[in-house]
């Protein structure tokens, strides 16, 4: 262990583990899980006194209380399902019918393959930091703290505003099937199912969402078998399409405005791809369980996108008007759904319904979990309320997750038809999040790089190297800044629209909420330094892998039983 380390990185004398097979009974054990968890007694924060904002906000990000209960099955699906929803089943149909069947691959892969840089970037950072708040944290320890403060609110507000809407797309969907009952009486249940779910603990979340994500990867495949198929001529008409909406319409109808509002609607589809670098805080096994998940990322670009959408393109005439108007809970609108009725297989919209309801209730309850775990960090740095900061023995954000579910109480306007309206701009707050948070995260893994070069300190000391490395993080970067360029002139001048203020805020208000957030903090805490110095960027405090030696050893090890090993399976370990 480094000087700096031991002198950065006090163990809190409080942090005992909390013993749940303690002798007594049901009952007192239950109320006992909901007190809170001392990780830092009064000595511990006499010492944390002496130090700075960041020092503070590192050492108590790395000692959260929060407890290491995801094993490796669950975390890798929870990276393959994180993202598989609605932007995929639903939202792609109105990217086709903008961008054209050209347009429509040219700006999934790009924009998937930013993602899989970024999610390279993202699992070096988390094996290396697997702090409370993840990535959030990550701006303000590699870049500065006011744009760890804008990010990691502005992720907040996204999964707050995510957690009632996707409750009233539940009302919505279940329309499908019952248009008599008051939708209210659906959110209400949803809302109970949404709201327990993380109330047992992290590791029944995380049960959950292998099941709701096994239950989404399942249909993708069916969907995809089934595409082939039918794109053979295999559906009931027997009739082959072949090449024939390649051509009518062209493949770039829309010209280069069409490809660049396509880019917006991707970047919206692969949202929630980072939620791995917030589950690292809580990874059982965090060397091998990590890298493992973040490697799942591309076969998830590759199959469930890449793949789905090319088949969709030979199924679905970009120019069809079942396309026009999709919204993110319209089943009808779903180019999965047009693709299957076009070739008269029957009854399949109701399987595709109750795939996009799994798919609410499990972005639902991921809110939930983001949110606690952001707002959480955010107390932990100082940034927020302290109460905020209140995890119970159970290893429960509980003030967090209070706050959600209080919040998820807005759904109940479903009844009152000013839902669309409501959401809108509450979307719109959050539009920009996740691009700005993969923006950050790329940025902050070129900081860290630097500041190991600027320190002398080795690669051989990291337990997980990104494969794109620091050109893919510059790459990924480039794109999240085009994308976001995009999104701006899109926002100028929609497509097929005129010019407007509302229809530019409704687009943009989140860059306005970002440099909000960014100045604020600055005023607030009269900080005027936009970048750490590589030399000053503590490399140290929290890193889960203290003996290095003992780490290098291991990895060597591991090293030469993979060069035994046959080459197929070394290139299944190198992808997967």
């Amino acid at each position: 262990m480094s000087s700096h380390q031991k002198k950065c990185s006090p163990i809190p004398s409080s942090a005992q583990p909390y013993d749940t097979k303690e002798k007594t009974g049901k009952w007192r054990s239950f109320k006992d899980s909901f007190k809170r968890y001392e990780a830092f007694d009064e000595e511990d924060d006499e010492k944390l006194k002496n130090l700075t904002d960041i020092e503070r906000a590192n050492i108590r990000t790395a000692n959260s209380p929060l407890q290491r209960k995801l094993n490796s099955r669950t975390i890798t699906m929870i990276a393959i399902g994180s993202s598989i929803g609605n932007g995929l089943f639903v939202a792609s149909g109105s990217a086709l019918n903008a961008g054209s069947a050209g347009g429509l691959l040219v700006a999934y892969g790009i924009t998937g393959s930013a993602i899989y840089c970024t999610m390279q970037a993202l699992g070096e950072l988390a094996c290396e930091f697997p702090v409370s708040g993840g990535f959030n944290l990550y701006a303000s320890r590699f870049w500065e703290p006011s744009v760890g403060f804008a990010v990691a609110y502005n992720y907040f507000i996204q999964f707050l505003v995510l957690s009632p809407l996707e409750l009233v797309s539940c009302g919505i969907v279940m329309k499908y099937w019952n248009k008599s009952i008051n939708a209210d009486i659906w959110i209400l249940i949803f809302y109970i199912i949404v709201a327990s779910i993380n109330l047992f603990g992290v590791r029944f979340y995380g049960e959950t969402e292998f099941v709701f994500s096994s239950i989404k990867v399942i249909a993708v495949i069916g969907f995809i078998i089934l595409s082939v198929i039918l794109a053979a001529g295999g559906g009931p008409d027997g009739q082959s399409v072949g090449t024939k909406y390649w051509h009518d319409p062209p493949p770039f109808a829309t010209g280069f405005k069409g490809v660049a509002s396509v880019f917006v609607t991707a970047a919206f589809s692969y949202g929630g791809t980072e939620l791995v670098g917030l589950a690292a805080a809580e990874a059982q096994n965090i060397r091998t369980t990590i890298p493992r998940a973040i490697k799942q990322v591309f076969w998830r670009i590759l199959m469930f996108y890449m793949v789905s959408l090319t088949l969709i393109c030979f199924l679905v005439p970009s120019n069809s008007d079942k396309l026009l108007g999709a919204s993110s809970v319209d089943v009808t609108a779903s180019p999965f759904v047009i693709a299957i009725e076009n070739s008269g297989v029957k009854g399949l919209p109701h399987v595709m319904n109750a795939v996009v309801l799994i798919s609410c209730i499990s972005v639902a309850s991921t809110s939930v979990y983001a949110t606690s775990r952001t707002l959480n960090s955010l107390s932990e740095q100082g940034l927020c309320w302290k109460f905020c900061s209140y995890v119970d023995r159970a290893g429960r954000p509980i003030v967090g997750i209070i706050i959600t579910n209080v919040f998820s109480c807005i759904a109940f306007i479903a009844a009152s038809g000013k839902e669309g309206v409501v959401f809108d701009w509450l979307l719109s707050i959050s539009a920009l999040s996740s691009i700005a948070s993969w923006l950050t995260i790329n940025y902050c893994h070129i900081r860290f790089r630097r500041a190991l070069k600027v320190q002398g300190r080795s690669l051989k000391d990291l337990a997980f190297t990104s494969r794109s490395g620091v050109l893919g993080s510059w790459y990924a970067l480039l794109v999240n800044v085009l994308v976001l360029i995009a999104q701006f002139w899109i926002a100028l001048f929609p497509t097929g629209g005129k010019p407007s203020a509302n229809n530019f805020f409704l687009s943009y208000l989140g860059g306005v909420v970002l440099l909000l957030f960014y100045f604020g903090h600055k005023i607030w805490k009269k900080n005027w330094i936009f970048q750490i110095k590589a030399k000053d960027i503590d490399i140290d405090t929290g890193r889960r892998e203290t003996d290095m030696e003992a780490l290098r050893q291991e990895l060597e090890e591991e090293k030469m039983i993979l060069q035994s090993k046959p080459l197929y399976y070394r290139a299944y370990r190198f992808w997967c």
